[in-house]
Parts: C-alpha cells; structure tokens; sequence
C-alpha cells in the first residue's frame, strides 16, 4: 500500500464485508482510480495505527461500507477510521464532499449506528458491494473538484436541437469541460432545455470578490436520535438569516440560495463561489422533549477558517433568546452591529409552541402534492390559536389559503385567505410580509391593481431588502405592464436570491415581454440548470421557441411538461405553427375536456394564437366569470398580440379595470 498521495480514496469496512468492499475497491481501481484498501484482518499495533491515521489524514474521500456487521460491532477497528474521519470533517470544514458513505444491505440510514456527521451527506446503496459506473463516475468527478452528473434523464419524446437548445447544450458542454470556468456558465446542476439527455452540474455566474460582510446561512442538520425534527433545525437557520438581514452593512443570501445545497456534496468553499459571499454560518441541532441542543460555527469561506463557534444547551422555551445571540455573536464577529428592536417583539410572537407551528407549516408549505398544503393550513392555523396576535402566521396562511382555494375552485377559501390577509396587516401595519401577502391576493382574487400597486409599494418602503418582497413588487409591476420596474425588481430580489428558480423563470417572462429575448435566453438557462423540471421554466422556454418561429423545438419544450394544462396548450399551439391542424384540435378538445374549469386563460391563449379572435374572447369572458389568475397575464402575454387591435380588447380591459397606462 502505497503512503500519502493525492486524489486517493479510503475504504473503510467491517471485516465480515471485506468481499463486498473489494468489489468496490475492483470498481473503482478499474476506473483508474487509487484506493487505499487494508485487506490486513488482524489490524491493530502501533505502526498500524500510525499509517491508517496518515492515510486517512491525507486521503481525499473516505468511504465508509455500512452494514448490518458494522451495527453489530460498537468496537470494530473501521470505528477508529470513521472517528478520524469525523475529526478531519470538523478540521476541514469540508463533510459535504469529504465523505462519501456506502451502505451494502438493507439496514436504514435512520436505524444504522453511525456518527452524526454520515447522516449529514447523501448515502449511495451498492447491494454487496456491486458497483456501478455511475458511482465510479461520480467518485472520480468528486476528486477531480467537480459534481458528479446524476442519472439520465428521460423525457416523453426526443427534442429537436432548436436555437434556445444549442444556446443551452453549449453552456453545459463548456461546464462539463471546465468547472473553473464557473462564471461563464450554468449553475452547477444543469440541463439542457430542450434535450433531456442528460443533467450535468454546471455553475451560475459568481461574484470574484465577494464583499467580506457577506454571509450565507446554510440549513442547519437535524441530529435529534429520530430524525424527525427538520422542520425545526430548518426554520432556526432561517430565522438567524432573517435576523441577520436586518443587520446594517451585511449582505445577507435568501433562503431558497443557501438551502439549495442542502443534501449535496458541495464544499463550503463551492457553495460561497456559487453564493459570492465570504463567510459561510452552518450547524446542527438536536431537539428531544423541551430540551435543544444547537451547535453553530462561522467560517471564513476562503480559508476555512474557523472565525467562532458556540454550543448552546437550552430549553426549548428560551429559543427566542439563543438565536440572538447567535446573531449578535456573527455581527460581532464580522464587525457589524446588529440592528436593535429585533428580538421577540419582531418574531411576532412570545409563545414557542406557536413558533414551532409555524416552522412545521412553513417546510410543508414547500413540500408537493395537496395533502401537505392542507396539512400546513391546519399547521398555520394551530400557531394562531396558541397566539391569536401571530401576524407572520397570518400572512403565510393567506398565501396557503389562497393556493389550496385556486386548486380546489373553492370561492369561500379565497375569501378566507384575504381576511387572513387583512388580519396580518391589522395586527403588524409596520411589518413588509403583511402587505405584500395582501397585495397579491388583492391581484389574484379581486383584480385590483391600484389596491395591489399600494400595498407592494408600502411593502416595498418597509422592506427593500427583502427578496421575496421585490419579487412580489415584480410581480405585481408586471401586471399592470410596467415591466421595466418589474424587471428591476427581480434583479434586485435575485441579487439576493441568486439560486432561486422561481426569481429566474420570471425575469425570463418579464424580457419576453418586453422583446429582450437574449435576457430571456440567458434568464432561462440559469432556471432551467436550477431545476430542470421546473413547470413555468419549461412553459417560458416554449413560448419564447415560438415567438422565434422554431415550432418543432418549442413542441418538443411543451411536451415535457409534467403540468396537463401547459402541456396541451403548448402542443396545440406548437402544432399548429407546424401546420398539423388534426393535432392542433386534438390537444385543444383534451384541454377543454379535461381544464375548462380551470384553463379559461389558456384556451383562450391557443385560440388566439390560432388566429380564431371570436372564441378567444369568448373564453376570456369565461375566464373573467372564473376569476382566472391568467388574466393577470393578459396585458404582457405576447401570445395574445393577435387581439390588441380588436375593439373588443380595450372594452375587456376596462371591464378588468386594468390601468390603461
């Protein structure tokens, strides 16, 4: 066994899995790669110890083979290997892409007797130790200082390379040439828009000097013995990220930006280039009964440099009370003064029960699927009758509401979201979130756009730090079709949120209708490396392959999309710029089917586009009867161009009491 070298892999393992971790060292040394494997089954001694501390010191990825053999030997030498390991992590800063654990049976990551920092990183299976050529190629990117590509994608049909794909497919190939060139290319996790062969990580743009009061907090790992609390070591990260926001001169990444590395193998020095800041705030918290146990650290991202670190053993009633100090503690750290009047009052509540509510519902107002969206209204409104003067809670129910109302085509829910909406405003008039909340549903539900102008702008004079607030004042300036203040203020938000799918797929929809359609290129690629299944990414893309007259490409966009309404409505519209009427008819008669009820926008969208002026504006009236939320798109939807000269248009515009500007 060769000493210290670079790029070479450790493999530590239970000596009754020594069959399965030679395959996998075969594996890996077939792929060229230098494993240090001690097939040596009578370890131990002086010199032994010596050369495994050396090695393990000096290897760059440690693999530790996880078993039902390793559960059943608390004392096995691989222990002291997974304990030297964990130290390193704690030295380097480095867990995310150091270790790279491989469990060979069926045990669970949740039953497995393992450091808590294996439970911090993705685990790979290898039934036996049978190793695939995914995994060696994901080892050897991963020693090379770059992500591994994930498994092929498939799409239902193949895609024609139309312009917007080969403007993407030349930044991932580029990527995948040189990571280093990260400022040149796609974040890394892209894929190309319209050819769903493969994801390949790539990189956004990156600010070369970040400015060194710059920080991002990353999510805080869930050690509780069940793992059960996420929800709250999740939503303690980002109450510290919004306390450290309000912190004069600190420049502070949004939330959906640090957590986006959540799970991944990235480094802290990646996710700060990614990030462009220049100090990194991560930990762990374990929470059993009333008792919490958070561990922070501040690291300066350049160098690894541990600036502080603190452990706080507390109950869960003082919660409040430790995350200011840790807010204080990183100000000072990084010479800034913390913004006074910020602690409990500004949380809106006194009662941590009520707050643990609102952490549950938050992380299950992000999760997919209705259940967990009614789910995290039943949680909202817990927090409220624990504290009936919740403002936060209030406002994020509205939202909640008003989603679940949309889907559900349910009139009395709508109005329940606005009177939470209202009840937000009333109970913190000098908060940003309540008028904001209520500024969009004042656009969603009622189609009152000077009541919608006002609140964001009063949001807006509270809060211009606020990410998610200049995305909602672009939202709404968008609306009533003053895009060059929508696009400033979605560039605003995403300086802040740099990482957001959401903040990229609009600034896309804002500069196709504004005809900036290289913004809406580039806007585009960084969304759909983001996330390449993102519905509104995806439906953007299409619509742009349409207005440039490759029909074939945008077919190919639009039949990706796992939303039925943009789907069908792309294809119709798609097939019938290819001149195929039949299938035009057929994806228009699926959608009237299937969507009449709530689609109203849309087929009046492909019947426009179609030239068919008489049933557009049919179904525009039925959308207006609806209180379709397309219709806030109908003043900068350039799909509908076809209609602006037709007196019908205005007439329809003053019955929306749009602003005629």
């Amino acid at each position: 066994m060769t000493t210290a070298a670079a790029k070479a892999v450790f493999i530590s393992y239970a000596s009754q899995d020594a069959e399965a971790a030679q395959r996998l060292c075969d594996a890996l040394r077939e792929g060229g790669i230098e494993v240090w494997f001690d097939k040596n089954e009578l370890r131990g001694g002086d010199r032994w110890d010596n050369r495994i501390r050396q090695q393990i010191r000096d290897c760059s990825l440690f693999i530790p083979v996880i078993s039902a053999n390793t559960q059943s030997r608390p004392e096995g030498y691989f222990r002291l290997e997974w304990r030297l390991a964990v130290e390193r992590t704690h030295l380097m800063s480095e867990r995310l892409s150091f270790l790279v654990p491989v469990v060979i049976d069926a045990l669970s990551e949740r039953e497995a007797d393992v450091p808590d920092a294996f439970r911090a990183v993705q685990w790979t299976a290898l039934a036996g130790g049978r190793t695939s050529q995914d995994f060696v190629q994901r080892v050897a990117c991963l020693l090379a200082g770059a992500r591994a590509p994930a498994p092929p994608a498939t799409g239902p049909q193949a895609r024609p390379p139309g312009r917007l794909a080969l403007y993407l497919a030349a930044a991932v190939v580029a990527l995948a040439a040189a990571y280093v060139a990260i400022d040149k290319g796609l974040l890394r996790r892209g894929i190309v828009a319209a050819a769903p062969a493969s994801r390949k990580e790539s990189g956004l743009p990156v600010q070369p000097t970040p400015a060194p009061q710059s920080i991002a907090v990353l999510p805080f790992v869930d050690m509780s013995e069940k793992h059960d609390q996420e929800y709250f070591s999740d939503g303690l990260a980002e109450e510290l990220l919004n306390l450290l926001a309000k912190t004069p001169g600190l420049h502070v990444i949004a939330r959906t930006s640090s957590f986006y590395f959540k799970g991944k193998q990235v480094t802290i020095a990646e996710i700060a280039r990614t990030l462009g800041v220049a100090n990194i705030l991560q930990g762990s918290v374990r929470k059993s009964g009333s008792h919490v146990r958070v561990s922070t650290q501040l690291i300066v991202a350049s160098s690894g440099e541990e600036v502080w670190s603190e452990i706080y053993s507390l109950e869960f009633k003082d919660v409040f009370k430790v995350q200011d100090q840790i807010a204080g503690a990183v100000s000072a750290a990084l010479r800034l003064k913390l913004a006074p009047l910020q602690a409990i009052d500004d949380r809106g509540t006194t009662s941590p029960e009520a707050y643990e509510q609102l952490l549950l519902a938050r992380q299950l107002s992000r999760e997919a699927g209705a259940d967990a969206k009614h789910r995290a209204v039943d949680a909202y409104q817990k927090a409220i009758v624990l504290d009936p003067h919740y403002a936060a809670a209030y406002g994020e129910l509205s939202i909640m509401q008003d989603y679940v109302a949309d889907v559900t085509g349910d009139a009395e829910g709508k109005a329940a979201a606005m009177a939470s909406a209202e009840k937000a405003v009333a109970l913190a008039p000098e908060q940003a979130d309540g008028y904001a909340a209520r500024g969009v549903l004042r656009l969603t539900t009622r189609f009152d756009w000077a009541g919608a102008q006002a609140d964001l702008s009063r949001a807006l004079a509270i809060d211009a730090a606020d990410s998610k607030v200049q995305a909602r004042y672009a939202y709404v300036m968008a609306a009533v079709g003053r895009l060059g203040d929508a696009t400033v203020a979605i560039q605003k938000s995403l300086a802040s949120d740099p990482l957001s799918v959401s903040g990229w797929g609009n600034l896309s929809l804002y500069a196709i209708a504004s005809g900036d359609y290289a913004t809406a290129h580039a806007a585009l690629t960084r969304a759909l490396a983001l996330n390449p299944e993102s519905t509104y990414s995806l439906r953007n893309a299409g619509k742009l392959q349409l207005l440039e007259h490759d029909a074939a490409a945008a077919l190919a966009t639009f039949g990706s999309c796992h939303d039925e309404v943009f789907r069908l409505y792309g294809i119709a519209m798609a097939e019938h710029s290819l001149g195929d009427a039949r299938k035009s008819q057929q994806a228009l008669d699926e959608l009237i089917a299937e969507h009449a009820a709530d689609a109203a926008f849309q087929i009046a969208t492909v019947y426009a586009w179609r030239g068919e002026t008489d049933a557009a504006f049919t179904w525009l009236e039925r959308a207006y009867a609806e209180r379709d939320g397309g219709l806030i798109e109908i003043k900068t939807e350039p799909l509908l161009n076809s209609l602006r000269e037709d007196p019908r248009y205005r007439q329809f515009l003053s019955k929306l009491q749009m602003p005629q500007g």
